[in-house]
C-alpha cells in the first residue's frame, strides 16, 4: 500500500489522463453505430457531476464542509455506449454549473442537464456554436410564451411552447426565444418542464431524450461499487485524481473488451471475471 501510495503521489496525473483519452477515442468508435432510445443521428452527451467524500483529517486540502472533505467529479458521458468523454476533478465546493467553462461544444450535438446547469449566460454559448442543449427549468422561470403547439396528452405532454425570457438580467444574457416543454410522468407521478434551443425534433422526444440522461447517474454508481474509487492510495491531490483517472481507463478497457469480443455480459460481469484471473 505505501509503495502506491508513493508511486500515485510522485508520478503525475496527467500521464493517466492522456492514457484514459487515447482509450476514450477507440471506444467511441467501436460504440459509433450503437443504437439510443431515441431514433437519432446525432451525438447525445449527458453531463452531471457527483462528490466523492474524502476524510478532512487526511485531505486537508479538499476541504468542502466545516468536518468534511471532497472533490467532485464532472463527467460528459456519450449515450451511445455511455462512455465517459469528458472528466473534470474538482474540490467539492466548486458548483456544477462552473464546469460548463470547461466542456468542449460539439456543433450538432445533444447536451442533457440537470436543473443544476441553468445558467443563461453559459447555454447561450450551445446556440452560438450551433449545438443544442436540453435542460431542466428552474421554478419560477420569469418569461413571455410567443406562441404554442397542440400535443398529444395521452403520451404525458402537457404543453410545447415558444417563449422568451423576461427577467431583467435572463433576457439580457439570451435574447432568443426558447422552447419550453412540460411533461407528466406518469409512473413516478412527476412533472418535468425542460427548456431546449431544438425547435426541429418532436416535443415527445425531447422528453425521453432527458430521460436517458439517467445513464450518467448509472456511471457514477458503478464506478463507484466496482471499481473502489471511495478508497485512495495516497492522501495528496496528485494521488486522487491519478486513481480516478485509472478507474475510468479500466472502465473505458472494459467496454473495448465487451464491444471487440462480442460479449453478451454486463460490463460488471466482466469486470468481475478479470478481476478473478
Amino acid at each position: 500500500r505505501s509503495t502506491l501510495a508513493d508511486a500515485n503521489r510522485n508520478h503525475d496525473w496527467r500521464i493517466y489522463a492522456d492514457f484514459a483519452q487515447v482509450l476514450i477515442c477507440r471506444a467511441r468508435k467501436l460504440y459509433a453505430n450503437e443504437s439510443l432510445a431515441v431514433e437519432l443521428e446525432q451525438t447525445v452527451y449527458a453531463l452531471d457531476a457527483t462528490t466523492i467524500d474524502l476524510c478532512l483529517n487526511l485531505f486537508p486540502w479538499a476541504k468542502f464542509r466545516r468536518r468534511k472533505g471532497a472533490v467532485k467529479l464532472h463527467t460528459l458521458l456519450d449515450l451511445r455506449g455511455n462512455i465517459p468523454c469528458f472528466i473534470h476533478v474538482s474540490h467539492g465546493k466548486m458548483h456544477d454549473v462552473t464546469a460548463l467553462d470547461h466542456l468542449p461544444i460539439e456543433p450538432g450535438a445533444f447536451y442533457i442537464m440537470d436543473r443544476g446547469y441553468v445558467d443563461f449566460a453559459r447555454l447561450h454559448r450551445f446556440t452560438t456554436v450551433a449545438a443544442f442543449f436540453v435542460v431542466r427549468a428552474k421554478r419560477k422561470l420569469d418569461y413571455t410564451r410567443r406562441a404554442r403547439r397542440q400535443v398529444d396528452r395521452s403520451t404525458g405532454l402537457r404543453s410545447d411552447q415558444t417563449i422568451v425570457l423576461a427577467g431583467p438580467k435572463s433576457s439580457r444574457l439570451y435574447a432568443e426565444p426558447l422552447r419550453r416543454i412540460a411533461f407528466y410522468d406518469v409512473e413516478r407521478k412527476r412533472r418535468f418542464v425542460f427548456l431546449t434551443n431544438n425547435f426541429a425534433l418532436p416535443a415527445l422526444v425531447i422528453a425521453q431524450l432527458y430521460k436517458c440522461r439517467w445513464q450518467v447517474e448509472l456511471f457514477f454508481k458503478w464506478i463507484k461499487q466496482h471499481l473502489r474509487i471511495k478508497a485512495f492510495y495516497g492522501t495528496s491531490d496528485n494521488a486522487v485524481k491519478t486513481q480516478v483517472w485509472i478507474a475510468i481507463s479500466v472502465y473505458v478497457l472494459v467496454a473495448i473488451v465487451k464491444k471487440e469480443l462480442r460479449l453478451e455480459r454486463s460490463l460488471y460481469e466482466i469486470l468481475q471475471v478479470l478481476s478473478i484471473t
